[in-house]
């Protein structure tokens, strides 16, 4: 008898209904795990195609081959070895794959011999014939290429047309020849990317790759290199490349390949580098170069210069890569333009000469040392009389020793349901709008920004000068409103120029204080705008804005604005001169805007006039602005209004009235002789300091700013006719006739560069 079982209903169930209850759920129970067996059994493995060309790129490879290899229930390998490993002359490497345990599925000898620039065309064309038969054999779910070889190349052009999708590895870097292109070439063909740098994740996102098929791994061959290099036999094998009596950090290894855009020039190059070496008179293990064109020649120098049989070098073909890292990891110098001396020799700290172009642009540690060219060998010489022997910290720029598993899990997340196509991230772009007869007849336009102590002020300004439209708001006290406030100001003025019918090219910035404007930062900021420096303003409101920006001091934009719209248009040489709440200036030389080398050029408030007047905004003493800049008037103003001593008849000045510039102004022309005596001195001031800037660059105008502008013009005249050398006393004071020189200046940066004029 079976035991019942204790249910809801079982008493009341007869036992033939609980036994075929009983049997129901057993076989339900059956069913679920015969299903989860059959979906783990049905669960198709990705079928991962690598293919590798020569022995550089098998010791990035190769880890993950024995990853893949030590996961079978995920991933099924295919091998395909091409290239260099197939050439006797080039130590026949495809046996190390094989010594390593790998099936290899297909050899294709790819290489057409020749070493030029023709052989290496006609080797890709020769892979791209072999390749499509190997591919739709193997049909694999991805494709794993490496590097930037031109062997790489075929690869990725086979696969991408017979859509194969393909993980690259390594894109992104930068270096000096024809591997550069090739490499972006791949980048490009490819659907996945594992890089190694940060800086490489950065160059394939501004290629407009897209970001969530990047993976920043780190390179493969750094998971070897860092578990393997601690061998205690490593003497063992140096002494078995290099003889018994080699010792370690006493030895050089060498190598050096073609760089195909410069033949000859990188042997020359080369030959050098064997003369330095032979004098040098250190043991040194030579390693043949690559297959690239110019290989050929480099051979013949090292044996026209008798290496092979030279008893301090032991010239050889490969070294396999477990043993390359021992040799490279205890060498006095490495020496020569591979990779690996700018990649794996840094984790190691070993110091590395890097010879010529090819590596131009790569990522380094502090332990290489650049010789971009040399003339004779002792430049060469004198390098390795630096480097030899020396230790540096070891850098893992290009890893961490855990790439193979990230790029593991990365392949086990790649969905193949996904759509093949690949697609760019592109920056947006609006719709054109070329043939529209709306576009065709806009007004094209700069938005210009002026920054002041009191107002911020953006306006749109047409090609002729004319301020379309004008927004005038209080200048906010802290960087967070005031950022926040320029940009919704240019946002609506943006708006409003697409209802105006205004093309709008670029924005332009005028701001107090000291501006880099190459980088469009404002460097340190006068008094009067405050927590405004090492601001950045070029970079978020071009992100914001979509648009083009410039930035440069008031007083630069002021000389600016005089160029395009004012009296200096066709002025080769002129100085122009703000005469507002302070002083300041630009110089026009000619016909270019002076910065300086620390853009510190034109303050010309700045202009010391005496040993001790008044104190200056900038801290110092006896400045122009000291005593001719509106402030430095107010402040007279009050000082005579408290003593009062400013008052006359007909002049009413309520308690309640700030005092200003103005009332100075109107009590001298009243009369009052105390007045006069300050404008007086604040005009020999100015006077003085125009003087000093007529004897420094000697421009054929002065042009005057400002709200004192027109006060200033003929006291300043006299002072250079009565002070000024003979030859300068001709040269001209008019007063400018823009209403709106700090705008009219910004949006002239803008509006050079449409016509392309260089500002």
């Amino acid at each position: 008898m079976w035991k019942m079982e204790k249910q809801p209903g079982a008493l009341n169930r007869n036992p033939h209904e609980l036994y075929y209850l009983r049997m129901q759920r057993t076989k339900e129970k059956m069913d679920h795990e015969k299903t989860e067996e059959n979906l783990y059994q049905n669960k198709r493995r990705l079928k991962v195609c690598v293919a590798t060309c020569n022995r550089a790129d098998y010791s990035k490879l190769a880890p993950i081959m024995f990853g893949l290899k030590s996961h079978p229930e995920e991933f099924e390998l295919e091998v395909v070895v091409l290239g260099s490993h197939l050439i006797d002359d080039y130590g026949n490497t495809f046996r190390m794959i094989e010594q390593d345990d790998f099936d290899i599925g297909s050899k294709l000898h790819t290489i057409v011999r020749g070493e030029d620039e023709a052989a290496m065309v006609e080797s890709v064309g020769l892979a791209l014939v072999k390749l499509p038969d190997v591919l739709q054999r193997l049909s694999p779910d991805i494709l794993i290429v490496h590097g930037d070889r031109f062997d790489a190349l075929a690869l990725a052009t086979a696969a991408a047309l017979m859509n194969i999708r393909i993980l690259h590895l390594e894109g992104g870097e930068v270096s000096g020849t024809i591997d550069d292109s090739i490499r972006h070439a791949i980048s490009k063909l490819a659907h996945y990317h594992a890089c190694c740098t940060r800086m490489a994740e950065q160059h394939l996102i501004a290629m407009c790759e897209d970001h969530s098929r990047i993976l920043l791994a780190g390179c493969p061959s750094y998971d070897k290199l860092l578990s393997t290099y601690h061998r205690d036999d490593y003497m063992d094998i140096i002494k078995s490349w290099l003889g018994d009596k080699v010792k370690e950090n006493d030895y050089i290894v060498a190598l050096q390949h073609p760089v195909t855009t410069d033949i000859q020039h990188s042997i020359k190059i080369y030959g050098l580098m064997l003369d330095a070496l032979i004098s040098f008179n250190k043991r040194t293990l030579i390693l043949f170069p690559n297959i690239d064109a110019g290989s050929k020649e480099m051979v013949r120098v090292m044996r026209k210069k008798g290496i092979e049989q030279h008893p301090n070098f032991r010239a050889v073909k490969h070294i396999p890569f477990e043993q390359f890292i021992q040799l490279l990891s205890h060498a006095g110098c490495m020496i020569g333009n591979s990779s690996c001396g700018v990649r794996e020799a840094g984790a190691f700290g070993t110091p590395v000469i890097n010879l010529g172009t090819r590596q131009t642009g790569r990522e380094t540690g502090e332990n290489v040392l650049h010789v971009r060219d040399a003339d004779t060998h002792n430049k060469i010489y004198h390098a390795l009389e630096l480097q030899f022997g020396k230790r540096y910290p070891g850098s893992k720029i290009y890893g961490d020793g855990n790439a193979v598993p990230r790029i593991l899990k990365f392949l086990s997340s790649i969905d193949l349901d996904e759509p093949l196509q690949k697609t760019f991230c592109f920056p947006p772009v609006k719709d054109t709008i070329s043939q529209d007869i709306d576009h065709i007849l806009e007004t094209q336009s700069a938005l210009a920004v002026d920054l002041g102590g009191t107002n911020l002020r953006v306006a749109i300004v047409c090609m002729q000068g004319n301020i379309v439209k004008k927004y005038t708001e209080p200048n906010p006290k802290t960087f967070e409103d005031r950022m926040h406030l320029i940009l919704k100001m240019c946002k609506d003025a943006v708006q409003d120029a697409v209802r105006l019918n205004c093309r709008i090219l670029g924005v332009g910035i005028s701001t107090g204080g000291r501006v880099n404007p190459q980088e469009g930062i404002v460097l340190h900021s006068t008094k009067l705008i405050q927590e405004w420096s090492s601001v950045d303003l070029r970079t978020p409101i071009s992100d914001a804005l979509g648009l083009p920006v410039w930035v440069d001091n008031d007083g630069n934009c002021a000389a600016l604005a005089e160029r395009k719209f004012g009296h200096g248009r066709g002025v080769d040489n002129f100085v122009t001169v703000i005469t507002g709440t302070g002083i300041g200036g630009g110089i026009i030389h000619n016909s270019e805007l002076v910065h300086g080398s620390t853009f510190c050029a034109a303050e010309l408030g700045h202009i010391k006039v005496s040993l001790d007047g008044p104190e200056c905004s900038c801290g110092s003493q006896g400045c122009i602005e000291a005593f001719a800049s509106g402030m430095a008037l107010q402040r007279e103003a009050k000082r005579l209004h408290d003593e009062e001593l400013l008052k006359m008849d007909g002049m009413d000045v309520k308690l309640a009235e700030p005092i200003t510039a103005a009332h100075l102004i109107s009590a001298a022309r009243k009369g009052n002789s105390k007045a006069n005596a300050v404008l007086h001195k604040a005009s020999l001031a100015l006077g003085v300091g125009i003087v000093n800037i007529l004897h420094i660059v000697n421009p054929s105008l002065v042009i005057l700013s400002g709200v004192l502008a027109s006060y200033y013009q003929a006291p300043v005249q006299q002072v250079m006719l009565e002070r000024a050398l003979f030859s300068a006393q001709s040269i001209k004071v008019v007063k400018s006739d823009l209403e709106e020189p700090a705008l009219l200046g910004a949006a002239s940066m803008v509006l050079d560069y449409a016509t392309r004029r260089t500002y």
